[in-house]
């Protein structure tokens, strides 16, 4: 028994100086390969594992040295500004596009203050927009322009609107910009039904709302570096019923997302760059609140607003920062190999197919 007892120590101290000079070769073999075991050594390697920290998987979106042009940017309450806002957080240099009616009002906002508070970031400093461009992006070139527009009291003074002109100046002043942003969306009929809709304001609508971003893509995606981004903003009525949203803008939604498909191929082999859309949750912006509703009565996007709360499976308000932050992801090199995609940002209500606060669904 004593002899089986001291063979078995001897094993012991043998393997112990075998283990040792195993993990003195897989130190100096890290050592020369920087840091990285140079080989694997059969059921070794979860020891070497185990041996250093694990590190914590950082994953920051950064977008230092990237320039953004966000088309669509008239105040600080809708989706557009927020967007502003998450690219500047992450380092973008940020250019906006403005309507032209309301540019002078736009810019005067910016200068005498009243955005300031909207313009705080989260370290305290405010966000710059670096130039602000006139942009009409119904109008794809001057010759399209008509008459009446140029001679339009609200245009005066204004040149140099179109996409492509746009496009131009942005160039000039830039060069090449990485990120472009679709934050456009009108229908002068959008209270009318769909039955009571006339052709001009249907049209319209896609105009405004759908062949805008197929232009915006057309004109700047030549100005664009490889690995850029283009973003556009859609909404449930896309592929879904939504008595109030009228005037052809649920076609005009559902055009977009099938055009964002489209581009994603076109522009990502022609340009190596990605196209996305987010269908963005009801939010009650400057221009959503004047859909539908006489003075004192709920408006049509109060009425949207109540109902995705109650029906979504997130019970919590939407905010615009929401939709922001999903931008800029997609915006970033984390989101390089994600293109063509209708992303949801919505507290998930697009999931839904019955209505919880519905009386049918009242149980006695």
């Amino acid at each position: 028994c004593a002899c089986a007892a001291t063979r078995g120590t001897l094993l012991t101290r043998v393997y112990a100086v075998l283990g040792l000079m195993m993990l003195a070769i897989l130190i100096a073999a890290s050592a020369v390969s920087g840091g990285r075991t140079a080989f694997a050594i059969g059921r070794v390697a979860p020891m070497a594992r185990v041996a250093r920290a694990v590190p914590q998987m950082v994953l920051p979106i950064d977008l230092k040295g990237k320039t953004a042009f966000v088309a669509g940017v008239a105040d600080s309450s809708g989706y557009g500004w927020a967007i502003c806002k998450a690219l500047a957080e992450a380092g973008a240099t940020i250019t906006v596009g403005t309507w032209p009616p309301v540019l002078g009002i736009f810019e005067k906002s910016l200068s005498s203050g009243k955005f300031d508070e909207d313009l705080v970031l989260s370290d305290g400093s405010k966000m710059v927009i670096s130039k602000v461009y006139p942009l009409d992006a119904t109008f794809d070139t001057p010759d399209d322009v008509p008459e009446d527009v140029k001679a339009n009291k609200r245009y005066a003074g204004i040149s140099g609107y179109t996409v492509s002109e746009a496009a131009k100046k942005v160039e000039t002043d830039y060069g090449k910009i990485d990120i472009l942003v679709h934050s456009l969306a009108n229908g002068p009929e959008v209270t009318k039904p769909l039955l009571e809709t006339s052709r001009k304001g249907y049209l319209a609508a896609t105009s405004a709302s759908a062949y805008s971003f197929v232009s915006l893509v057309q004109k700047f995606g030549p100005i664009m570096n490889k690995g850029g981004a283009c973003i556009s903003l859609s909404y449930i009525a896309s592929e879904r019923v939504i008595p109030g949203y009228g005037g052809g803008m649920s076609s005009a939604k559902a055009a977009l997302e099938s055009d964002t498909r489209v581009l994603a191929y076109e522009a990502g082999r022609k340009y190596a760059i990605t196209v996305n859309t987010i269908s963005a949750g009801a939010l009650k912006s400057r221009a959503a609140s004047a859909i539908g509703g006489t003075k004192g009565e709920k408006t049509f996007i109060e009425y949207a607003i109540d109902y995705a709360k109650a029906n979504a499976p997130l019970e919590k308000d939407l905010y615009s920062d929401d939709v922001g932050q999903v931008a800029a992801f997609l915006c970033s090199p984390l989101a390089g190999s994600v293109t063509g995609l209708t992303m949801y940002v919505d507290n998930g209500l697009h999931a839904m197919g019955l209505a919880v606060d519905s009386k049918a669904m009242q149980r006695d």
